[in-house]
C-alpha cells in the first residue's frame, strides 16, 4: 500500500498537475520523496509567498488550478497573503502543507513551526481540509477536487500531519464530474426580449464563455462592460467596453439601461466604486448569473441563475438585438477615455503600443500607476492576457511571482509590469526565472518610491512620510542575478519587449517620489 503523501502525488498526477511551486523543508521531505519520479515538474521560487502567487499566475494563465507546497507554520502564514488574493479574484489554487504530529496539536509544546491553530488559519480564505486518518484521505481529496475544479474558484488548503505522511493509505478515487445547475431561464430570456437598451456587465467568471459571451451581445445588441478580470475578452469589437464600472461615463451608460445582465462579476468595489463616492447607479433590477450562490445572495437582483456562464448564455438570446448598442459602446469608450488624467492616458497609450508590438504576450501588473491606469481603460488583446493585483485584495509584490508562474503557461512572452516598489517586496524570484530560463521580461518603473502613496497623501493633506525608499542600483542587481540588463524609456520601451527574449530586466527611469 502507497504511503498518505505518494497518494497524494498520484492524484495530482490523475488532475494532469504538471508544475507545482515549493521550497521543501524537514516537515514536508516525504512529498517530496514521492514527488521524485512522479513528472510533476518542481520549480523553487525563494520565498513561500512567492510560490504561491507563481501558482496564482500559473492558474490564470492555464485555466487549471495551481499546485504550491509549503512547509509547516512560517510557510503557512507566508501563504496567507496570495491565498487572500486569489480568493478576492476567483483563482483556484491548491496549498498542501504539512502540519505538527497530531499528539502535539493546540498544547502549547514549543514544537518547531508549532501554532496555537494553523488550519484556522486559511479556513477564512477557502475549504481548508485536515486529514486525521489515512482512510480518509479518498474523501479528502475527493473534497479537494471538487472546490478546485467547480464553483467560482478559491485557494484550497490540504495538510497533513507528520506523523501520516509515511503513513499507509488507500488511493484515490477518480474525481466526478461536477453537476452543474440547471435553472429556469425561461423568465429571464422574456425580460432580455423585451430590453431596448440592454448592457452586460462581464466579471472574470466569463473568462471560459467567451465565445458565449459575444454571440449573447450581439444577439442582444448590447454593450459589454468588462471588469479587469475579464479584460481581453471580446478584443476590438464594437460592442467592448473595456473600462471601469468606476468613471462616470460608464456608470453614464450603465443608468441608461432599461435592462442590465450581470455575468459572473461579484459587483466588488474595486471594479465598481473605487474612489468610494458611492455614484453607482441603482441595478437591483438586473438579472445575475453566477457559479456561485452564495455570491447571488448579495447585491438584490430581480432574477438570479446559479450556473455556469457558457452553459445558461445561449439559453437567453432573442431573436433581434437592441438597434443602437454599438453606437452606445462606442460613446462610451470615447467618453471613458477622455475622463482619465492626462498621465493616465498617456499610460494607457503605452500600453497600447505594448500590446501592438507583442499581441500575444501576457502582461501582468503590480500595483504600480501603469497597471492602475490600465484597470481603468485597457483593452487587452487577448484572454487572460491582462491581470495584476491592483484590484481586489492588492498586494504588493505580485507581479514578479505571478509572471515566473505565467511563464510556465503561456505559449509566448511574459512582461511584468512593476514598481521599484513592489520589486523589492520579491526580487528574488529574478533568481527563479534565471533558474528556468523563462522568456519574462521584469519592466521596472522606477521613480525611486511609493508614488501613488505619496499623491493620496498629498491629495489628502497630510505630510508625506515613509514614501521614498531608497531604490537599488538595478543595474548591478540585475549583473549580480545573471540576468541582462537594459534601461531605456516609455517611447522606446515597445521596440525593447519586442526585441529580444527574457529572462531580463528593464529600468524605466520615472520622475522622483518628492
Amino acid at each position: 500500500m502507497k504511503t498518505v503523501a505518494q497518494v497524494l502525488v498520484d492524484w495530482l498526477k490523475s488532475l494532469e498537475v504538471q508544475v507545482v511551486f515549493g521550497i521543501p523543508g524537514v516537515h514536508t521531505i516525504e512529498l517530496y520523496r514521492a514527488l521524485a519520479g512522479s513528472g510533476i515538474r518542481h520549480v523553487t521560487p525563494r520565498h513561500e509567498a512567492g510560490a504561491v502567487f507563481m501558482a496564482d499566475g500559473y492558474s490564470r494563465v492555464s485555466g487549471r488550478f495551481g499546485v504550491a507546497l509549503v512547509i509547516t507554520g512560517p510557510g503557512v502564514t507566508n501563504a496567507l497573503t496570495p491565498m487572500a488574493q486569489a480568493r478576492a479574484d476567483s483563482v483556484p489554487l491548491l496549498v498542501i502543507s504539512g502540519v505538527n504530529r497530531r499528539e502535539t496539536l493546540g498544547k502549547g509544546l514549543g514544537e518547531l513551526h508549532e501554532l496555537p491553530d494553523q488550519r484556522a488559519l486559511t479556513r477564512t480564505l477557502g475549504p481548508a481540509l485536515h486529514l486525521d486518518d489515512p482512510k480518509a484521505l479518498p474523501g479528502l481529496l475527493g473534497a479537494a477536487g471538487r472546490a478546485l475544479t467547480s464553483g467560482r474558484g478559491a485557494p484550497v488548503h490540504i495538510e497533513i500531519p507528520l506523523d501520516l505522511m509515511a503513513a499507509p493509505a488507500p488511493a484515490a478515487a477518480p474525481l466526478a464530474p461536477a453537476v452543474s445547475p440547471h435553472p429556469d431561464i425561461a423568465k429571464a430570456r422574456a425580460r432580455i426580449r423585451q430590453a431596448r437598451r440592454p448592457v452586460i456587465l462581464a466579471g472574470g467568471g466569463c473568462r471560459k464563455a467567451g465565445p458565449q459571451l459575444q454571440a449573447l451581445a450581439e444577439a442582444m445588441g448590447a454593450p459589454v462592460v468588462l471588469t479587469v478580470n475579464a479584460r481581453g475578452l471580446m478584443h476590438g469589437h464594437p460592442l467592448a467596453v473595456p473600462a471601469s464600472p468606476s468613471l462616470d461615463p460608464v456608470r453614464a451608460l450603465i443608468r441608461g439601461a432599461d435592462q442590465i445582465l450581470a455575468i459572473g462579476t461579484e459587483l466588488g468595489a474595486t471594479d465598481y466604486d473605487m474612489y468610494k463616492d458611492g455614484g453607482f447607479p441603482d441595478i437591483h433590477g438586473m438579472i445575475r448569473i453566477d457559479i456561485d450562490g452564495a455570491q447571488l445572495t448579495r447585491h438584490y437582483a430581480m432574477i438570479t441563475l446559479q450556473g455556469d456562464a457558457a452553459e445558461l448564455l445561449p439559453g437567453l438570446a432573442p431573436s433581434s438585438p437592441a438597434p443602437d448598442g454599438a453606437e452606445r459602446a462606442a460613446e462610451t469608450r470615447k467618453a471613458a477615455l477622455a475622463a482619465l488624467t492626462p498621465d493616465y492616458r498617456a499610460e494607457v497609450g503605452l500600453l497600447n503600443r505594448i500590446s501592438a508590438a507583442l499581441p500575444q504576450a501576457v502582461l501582468i501588473g503590480d500595483s504600480t500607476q501603469i497597471a492602475y491606469a490600465g484597470n481603468l481603460y485597457f483593452d487587452a488583446p487577448r484572454p487572460g492576457g491582462w491581470f495584476n493585483a491592483a484590484t481586489g485584495f492588492g498586494a504588493l509584490g505580485y507581479g514578479p511571482c505571478a509572471a515566473v508562474g505565467a511563464a510556465f503557461a503561456a505559449r509566448g512572452k511574459v512582461v511584468c509590469l512593476t514598481g521599484d516598489g513592489g520589486l523589492m517586496f520579491h526580487p528574488g524570484e529574478l533568481m527563479t526565472a534565471r533558474d528556468e530560463g523563462l522568456d519574462v521580461d521584469f519592466v521596472v518603473f522606477n521613480n525611486h518610491g511609493f508614488g501613488e502613496i505619496a499623491a493620496a497623501m498629498r491629495e489628502a493633506g497630510a505630510e508625506v512620510i515613509g514614501c521614498t525608499p531608497s531604490a537599488p542600483d538595478f543595474e548591478a542587481l540585475a549583473r549580480a542575478f545573471g540576468l541582462r540588463y537594459t534601461r531605456g524609456d516609455d517611447e522606446g520601451l515597445p521596440a525593447l519587449l519586442a526585441g529580444g527574449k527574457g529572462p531580463r530586466l528593464i529600468e524605466i527611469e520615472r520622475p522622483k517620489v518628492q
